[in-house]
This record gives C-alpha cells, structure tokens and sequence, in this order.
C-alpha cells in the first residue's frame, strides 16, 4: 500500500489541525493504520493507532484526549484530528500501515508515507 499524508501546517497554540492520509490499492481495510511524529533532534514516536475495522484506537499519553484518529475504509484514508494543539506538538506527521493486529513500535507498520509538517507556535 502507498500512503499520501497532507493537512500539515502552521498554527497557534490551542488550534486545531486535521491531517489526512490517502492509501493506494484495493486492500485498504485490511491495514491497521498508525500516526507517528518526529521532532527535530529526536527519535520517531507513536501517535495513534486504529484497527482495519476502526473498532478500536490506541493514543500515546500525550495525546489522549486531545487527538482522535479515525478512517474511512470507502474512501481509503486515515485522519487524525488534532485539538488544543501544544508547541511540543511541533514535529513531522508520519502515516502507516500494518497488517499486524497490535503494536505501537515502528516494526509494527511495514509501510510509510513521506510525513507532512506541524508547526504549533506559542
């Protein structure tokens, strides 16, 4: 599967951003689909994860509560909804998708798309 990531930008602390992630190929909902960010200078982290159905999610603790990820298996594509955006939220947006059921690690999603750019400034 390819992923397009886009809905990267530059906004003000306490905003919002919704990202979009479009998947190529017709096996879409067979993937658990995963956000992961990377800040400069540190080491890719787990985001939000959801099953192939989107009956379930998993949030790193940073953002419970404030980011919803979810999908639509129609329109082969993945969203994370970001609210009450942080400056330590600054960091590129990676999608990806897995075939395996569970796992917040990077060698849990086989493919990757090219990350797109938050910004939150303060």
């Amino acid at each position: 599967v390819q992923l397009q990531a886009s809905g990267g930008g530059l906004v003000q602390a306490g905003g919002s951003l919704r990202l979009s992630c479009a998947a190529s190929g017709r096996t879409f909902s067979s993937y658990r689909m995963g956000w992961f960010r990377q800040a400069p200078g540190k080491e890719r982290e787990f985001v939000a994860a959801i099953t192939s159905s989107g009956g379930n999610t998993a949030y790193a603790d940073s953002v419970k509560g404030r980011f919803t990820i979810s999908r639509d298996n129609r329109e082969n594509t993945v969203y994370l909804q970001m609210n009450s955006l942080k400056p330590e939220d600054t960091a590129v947006y990676y999608c990806a998708a897995g075939l395996l059921r569970s796992g917040s690690t990077e060698k849990s999603f086989g493919s990757w798309g090219q990350g797109t750019q938050v910004t939150v400034s303060s």
